[in-house]
């Protein structure tokens, strides 16, 4: 799929506009999810539900079981028993949760039993979300739309325990969000996939501006969702799941410079300080070992070109910039 310079218009507020309002649902189309999952009983039954209630439903739905110790295992089989489409593979108690690089291990055990030509799309989904009936529709649509866009999703919301507020997850329009990452088939497979590292759902995203291609979140209301789990929090703290984000932001490139930029950014969010502590320790203790870097050829210098020019103009901008450049190269 090359560039053909089409783009997203943006309104006065920044939010990127759709062709939702007014469109028709579009004709049956084949999609797939797939969802590693371990011990979500909190939370699978609302996802689930969600699910089964889209406009266009899913081809299949490939729940990847990663060692559940709850009643997981029996709410999946109670549902495989009225969801045609509900498979489950069931993976080996590992000992723990293992976050990032565990979950796109799982996510791939799951995509190696997928039938990849009966599919348009694929979808990473999480079993912790609330989605609206139209998600998927809307979804498809847009990537009708733009044959430059890769991968697409809605805005994850949260509720704020002690006010009962929905308050939006602070992510940006510049890569669909990790917890719905819908593809089409084709652009998933031209990147190679997920990379099997915490940092992955921003890794895709700057490899597939690098080929040309779009991906975006969209903040339209007909594509808001519920985070059940707030993102960033870890299964363990928000101050794990911090020091975890600065890890990963070293891994997938991100200069310090830029990091820098982010965590004073970050202390105006909760828990103000340690939030944005958290990650500054996590991001400089991997600068100082000189920890791994994700160093596909040609991704450090793209990244590094991507925030120098998010620091100036902003990151939708800038990774819009960044993305005109490698069409203009593919196509020279």
């Amino acid at each position: 799929m090359e560039g053909n310079g089409l783009s997203c218009d943006k309104n006065d507020m920044g939010t990127i506009e759709t062709p939702l309002a007014g469109s028709a649902i579009p004709p049956m189309r084949r999609y797939a999810l797939i969802a590693p999952c371990r011990d979500e009983a909190a939370t699978i039954r609302i996802t689930l539900d969600s699910i089964a209630a889209q406009t266009i439903p899913p081809t299949v739905l490939i729940v990847v079981d990663d060692g559940s110790k709850d009643a997981t295992p029996a709410i999946l089989r109670e549902y495989q028993a009225r969801l045609p489409w509900l498979q489950v593979v069931t993976r080996a108690d590992r000992g723990a949760r293992k976050v990032g690089g565990g979950v796109i291990e799982a996510f791939n055990a799951g995509f190696a039993t997928l039938d990849r030509e009966s599919v348009e799309f694929v979808c990473k989904i999480d079993m912790d979300l609330d989605l609206p009936p139209g998600y998927f529709a809307g979804l498809i649509a847009l990537l009708d739309a733009d044959p430059e866009m890769a991968t697409c999703s809605g805005k994850p919301y949260f509720r704020d325990a002690p006010s009962g507020r929905l308050f939006p997850e602070r992510v940006g329009p510049e890569a669909s969000v990790g917890m719905t990452k819908f593809y089409r088939m084709s652009c998933f497979q031209a990147i190679g996939g997920f990379v099997q590292e915490v940092g992955w759902d921003t890794i895709d995203a700057h490899t597939c501006r690098m080929r040309g291609w779009k991906a975006i979140c969209f903040d339209d209301p007909a594509l808001h969702f519920l985070h059940l789990r707030p993102m960033g929090s870890s299964h363990v703290n928000i101050w794990h799941g911090r020091i975890r984000h600065g890890r990963g932001a070293y891994y997938l490139g991100t200069i310090l410079p830029y990091m820098l930029v982010v965590v004073m950014l970050r202390i105006r969010i909760r828990p103000f300080v340690t939030g944005a502590l958290g990650i500054l320790i996590g991001y400089l203790g991997a600068w100082l070992k000189r920890a791994p870097r994700y160093d596909a050829p040609g991704y450090l210098d793209f990244v590094r070109a991507y925030q120098l020019r998010a620091m100036v103009m902003g990151k939708s901008r800038a990774a819009e910039a960044v993305r005109l450049r490698a069409v203009a190269r593919l196509r020279h």
